[in-house]
């Protein structure tokens, strides 16, 4: 039958011409169909039927250090991963068979290069465990197959994202290439290559079994001591509260009985919202209708390489001598009943839905126009909020881990995520920066608030083969959380981030108020498409890999705070307050830093992990003994300390403390009041000037030095003052309740408006903070970096004697000497940059890029990256010295010079109000 022709014809041609065994192998899991004309049967009764099925397939035991809840991709890794670290008391309970849940219809894709650092090495490691590892423990073939991966560019900015990927590669020494369309007609004979701007090729891509792998995974993990489980679904969770008050898991119950166990892995795929459920836990994820086609055999496509077509929204995967078809649509079917029973059917693969990927299949390999249709699978896939999964500890149940919401990468991103997770669970975090992946990213306000789950996992499968550009912002769930100066702000053109839920300001447009809409759904269900909709036409000017439109503007904001003076409004920074009889001793243990200095201190610190990874940068600050009223000073009968922290970590460093805290079994309270204050911050060389008008308080480096906090009034009103900076000038921060912001706000705008005070964003805020050589979470200080590596020594308290988490591990990394180090460079040409580029020392590659910007004062581009010595010798800062560097940018490289100090204010005069 043609694969093309009326959506009718397909349809009643498929019917007719599939046979006994495609009928057999054509699975849904839907309980209702549109395209279904035989009755559905209950997949426990063919189970049943075929199997002999009837309870669990072995015992269950008594007790467990580890259940594992899912016999899929991620639960099979995290099993073996477990055993491989010496786990053997571990339990795997799958409800039905292994890979029966989303696992059975992934297309089993292994990319190798992905526009994140962190997802390479999680790739590499999934490939090293198909490939290699399991078939030399095991003598199991998995069923790998190495054919090679193909990404199509129909256009330059396609290409561009390509080429960046390629430079990345080359760090990790992953081989690929830019491919002209001729070269690429060499390569794959039956493509159309005409409407080409050029392709990506990636020779040790591959492709993954389902089956095989996790049968492998289930035998290797069970020759170590493990137990499998099959047929055996779990029907609730025991959860207890121990004597802090902190709830932790208890149990696992079954209808054929119940294991005692402290660990429960939550690995159920589109499942696993009802199993968080049963433990109180909030799961944020969402299940859509996936669907592709296998066609018949098709003549000379043998050994041709997997295609990914971005622009088409299609992939094309190899099976033998035919293909399997499939892609992502802006108008996914939401699959509401995830319910307990599966469902077979013929036909359950929505034609309305598919039909979208047929037309660029058809125009990229034009032989599938004749190609028949073998067989349709159509299955649930779970989708998150920012298309990243839904790892780590719940924030709600102590011993309550998470392992799902993989937006259909589960198999690709398994290996890795399974060991991550592995370790998570056994050590108390991943050895990798995961914080992108941990549950506890997202604020507790928006894991139960359905709205914000469905529009934005909605855009996320929409947006699964946009093109990542460097300023993206979501336009699903927005407005979700809004400071104080809001309005006022977006009356004066702001263009908002979207960060954790806060709508926080990127940067101000001079033509005029932009606000965010209401979510349109891209105009799919008959939603109304948002018209004249100002903030995503600049949303959309902003998508490039080239210095964006608004590149001025940035400009300016910054030079105002470099010359001048200008407000960032800062609001969305975590504010907790630190109380207890013994707050004392968790601030020692909790900050690198030595916090206890005189009340009126603001001391900038570091918490670390055990391994000597920084959770965080903050700002403590010691409070007055005397007691006052929240919330600019709390009651408390021992020490208090007020916390300021970037508001994108916020609530994970909630978690962080919390957990320290009931570990190390402190009597102190966490107190959290984002919501009641607001934050704005003056910077620049006219700051104190103006300051002075508006506060009651001497401001004299004498009367208010750097790193120190007073209660003091500003117009009328109480607020807490702080000397300190994030951008490199002389400056300070109000922290005012949420009802004197505006006040205070328009106070300050009014006294500045003689000193050329501006508005500025968190933009301007990153161009000045990394020519200032100021740390950025997440970007160049994350959970996988020491404050040593990252030239952070002086924040830790090294020269005392006071314990803290992770001194133990600096004192052995500064004993064996740093093998790698962060290191600044600078460009001289005006090209952009925005991390991931590679690094190369006298032509070898030593690194890439963790963040980059342009710097408007030294008018240079800057970027920090991490390097190592390729020999695995120490970095010292004459090998760092002595290198000649380059970065290499899209396969072009450029000269490169290399600090170990910041290139702007090396001595800090500035921040100190030393100028001239």
């Amino acid at each position: 039958m043609a694969f093309l022709g009326k959506a009718a014809q397909r349809v009643m041609a498929c019917r007719q011409t599939l046979s006994p065994l495609c009928r057999a192998t054509t699975r849904c899991y839907s309980s209702q169909s549109t395209h279904t004309t035989e009755k559905s049967v209950p997949y426990e009764k063919i189970l049943k039927q075929e199997d002999g099925l009837s309870g669990p397939t072995k015992p269950l035991p008594k007790s467990a250090d580890v259940v594992v809840i899912g016999g899929g991709s991620l639960g099979c890794q995290t099993l073996y991963h477990l055993c491989k670290l010496g786990m053997t008391n571990v339990v795997l309970l799958e409800r039905d068979r292994l890979t029966a849940g989303t696992t059975w219809h992934t297309a089993g894709l292994l990319w190798q290069l992905r526009p994140s650092d962190t997802e390479v090495e999680l790739l590499a490691h999934t490939r090293n465990v198909i490939s290699s590892e399991l078939e030399e423990e095991t003598g199991l073939e998995t069923g790998w197959i190495q054919n090679g991966g193909l990404f199509i560019a129909s256009n330059k900015q396609r290409l561009d994202e390509y080429k960046r990927l390629m430079s990345l590669g080359k760090a990790y020494g992953i081989e690929s290439y830019v491919l002209s369309p001729a070269e690429t007609k060499d390569l794959y004979p039956l493509m159309n290559v005409k409407d080409l701007y050029g392709t990506l090729y990636v020779p040790k891509d591959g492709t993954m079994d389902p089956a095989g792998t996790c049968t492998t995974l289930s035998r290797a993990a069970t020759a170590r001591g493990a137990t499998v489980i099959e047929n055996c679904p779990v029907t609730g969770i025991q959860v207890k509260v121990d004597d802090l008050g902190v709830k932790r898991v208890k149990a696992v119950e079954t209808a054929h009985g119940t294991i005692q166990t402290p660990c429960v892995v939550n690995c159920a795929g589109v499942w696993a919202t009802k199993l968080g459920e049963m433990a109180g836990v909030n799961v944020p994820l969402i299940a859509m209708h996936h669907a592709y086609v296998v066609t018949e055999r098709i003549e000379g496509i043998q050994n041709m390489p997997n295609v990914r077509d971005h622009d088409a929204s299609v992939y094309l995967r190899l099976q033998g001598d035919a293909l399997s078809v499939g892609g992502y649509e802006q108008n996914p079917i939401f699959w509401n009943d995830v319910s307990d029973k599966f469902a077979f059917s013929l036909f359950d693969l929505d034609w309305d839905v598919f039909m979208q990927h047929i037309d660029g299949a058809v125009n990229r390999v034009p032989a599938l126009e004749q190609t028949g249709i073998k067989s349709t699978v159509c299955g649930p896939e779970s989708f998150t909020a920012d298309h990243k999964p839904l790892m780590g500890e719940a924030p709600e149940v102590r011993g309550f881990f998470l392992g799902c919401g993989f937006n259909s990468a589960g198999m690709m991103l398994g290996g890795g995520c399974g060991k991550e997770l592995a370790h998570w669970i056994i050590h108390g975090r991943p050895e990798k920066d995961m914080y992108g992946y941990d549950i506890r990213r997202f604020h507790h306000s928006l894991t139960n608030n359905n709205r914000w789950i469905r529009e934005r996992s909605h855009e996320s499968y929409a947006k699964n083969y946009s093109v990542v550009f460097p300023f993206d912002e979501p336009l699903a769930s927005r407005n979700m959380r809004k400071d104080p100066f809001h309005q006022v702000l977006q009356e004066q053109g702001c263009v908002f981030q979207e960060r954790h839920g806060w709508e926080r300001p990127g940067w101000f447009n001079r033509g005029g108020p932009a606000p965010v809409l209401d979510y349109d759904y891209y105009g799919a269900y008959d939603v109304p498409k948002n018209t004249d909709y100002k903030y995503s036409e600049i949303l959309g000017k902003e998508y490039t890999f080239d210095f964006p439109p608004h590149h001025d503007v940035i400009r300016d904001e910054c030079l105002s705070c470099r010359n001048a003076v200008a407000v960032f409004d800062m609001s969305y920074f975590g504010k907790f307050y630190l109380t207890g009889p013994d707050a004392k001793k968790a601030a020692d243990w909790l900050f690198t830093a030595d916090v206890n200095k005189a009340p009126g201190s603001t001391v900038y610190t570091c918490m670390l992990n055990k391994r000597g990874g920084v959770e965080s940068d903050l700002t403590v600050s010691r409070l007055e003994p005397s007691p006052a009223h929240l919330p600019l000073t709390p009651e408390s009968n021992g020490e208090a300390y007020y916390l300021a922290i970037g508001g994108g970590v916020a609530q994970h460093n909630w978690s962080h403390i919390q957990a320290v805290l009931q570990d190390q079994g402190f009597r102190c309270t966490l107190i959290d009041h984002t919501e009641d204050m607001g934050m704005i911050s003056i910077q620049g060389p006219k700051s104190r000037e103006l300051l002075q008008e508006v506060l009651d308080s001497d401001l004299s480096n004498d009367a208010f030095p750097f790193s120190t906090h007073k209660i003091v009034n500003a117009a009328g009103h109480k607020v807490r003052a702080m000397r300190l900076s994030f951008v490199g000038e002389m400056g300070w921060e109000l922290h005012v309740p949420k009802e004197s912001c505006l006040p205070v706000y328009h106070a300050v705008m009014t006294a500045g408006a003689k000193y050329g005070i501006c508005n500025a964003g968190y933009r301007a805020i990153d161009s000045l903070s990394i020519e200032k050589g100021y740390r950025h979470w997440h970007a160049d200080l994350r959970p996988d970096d020491t404050p040593l590596e990252a030239g952070l020594a002086f924040t830790c308290k090294m020269k005392t004697s006071i314990p803290f988490l992770g001194r133990q591990a600096l004192e052995a990394q500064k004993a064996e000497g740093l093998r790698r180090r962060i290191v600044c460079f600078t460009v001289d040409e005006k090209v952009p940059m925005f991390g991931l580029e590679a690094i190369f020392r006298n032509g070898v590659p030593v690194g890439h890029l963790r963040r980059s910007e342009f710097g408007f004062a030294i008018d240079k581009t800057i970027g920090y990256g991490y390097i190592c010595n390729p020999d695995g010798g120490v970095v010292s800062p004459d090998f760092v010295r002595s290198g000649e560097f380059t970065l290499e940018r899209m396969g072009v490289t450029y000269k490169a010079t290399a600090h170990l100090k910041s290139p702007f204010d090396p001595e800090n005069k500035r921040v100190k109000g030393i100028y001239g």
